[in-house]
């Protein structure tokens, strides 16, 4: 087992359970999917192609390409051409992530990550996330060749929160929202 999948289990649920009240211990928040994912305003294959396996070596999984719903004359973009790719990560593979970020990442960086990056959706809270500095990832810093001309790598957090204060203090208890 994962050691943050123990730490939500043996710590984070607790917390949750002393801060808020609830009827279920099934409906305690937590993360459902984290989406990665590079966009490009042009059909450059040799970019695609690096974002693709840049993605795979991250996420440990394999992504696919987006397509473009609409033709953009002005960047001359067909509908159905790939303008960049995603990964969907789930459960192990997300937990993997979740430990290469907060080890890798966020251990470097002192980021200033507030409450302007928390979308409230129709449903559910989202936090977003946009990664200037690829590089930062060890594995793609090896082989900086390749993956310099990345685009900023755009991390979605998606959960079960029913408000934002649920989510925030999820975001808190893994150290990723100060």
């Amino acid at each position: 087992m994962n050691y943050l999948q123990n730490y939500y289990n043996n710590i984070v649920k607790y917390d949750l359970i002393n801060k808020f009240t609830y009827k279920n211990i099934n409906n305690l928040p937590k993360f459902n999917a984290i989406v990665l994912s590079f966009n490009y305003k042009t059909n450059n294959l040799k970019q695609l192609i690096s974002s693709l396996i840049a993605l795979e070596l991250i996420g440990e999984q394999k992504p696919i390409f987006t397509k473009s719903k609409v033709p953009v004359i002005s960047l001359k973009i067909r509908k159905g051409n790939p303008i960049g790719c995603k990964l969907i990560l789930r459960k192990n593979n997300l937990n993997n992530f979740l430990d290469k970020l907060l080890n890798e990442i966020f251990c470097d960086l002192k980021l200033a990550i507030n409450s302007k990056h928390i979308i409230k959706n129709k449903f559910l809270p989202i936090f977003t996330l946009k990664l200037k500095n690829n590089l930062n990832f060890s594995i793609l810093e090896t082989h900086y060749q390749i993956f310099k001309n990345l685009s900023n790598l755009n991390i979605v957090f998606i959960t079960n929160a029913k408000n934002v204060s649920e989510f925030i203090f999820l975001l808190k208890s893994y150290k990723i929202f100060k």
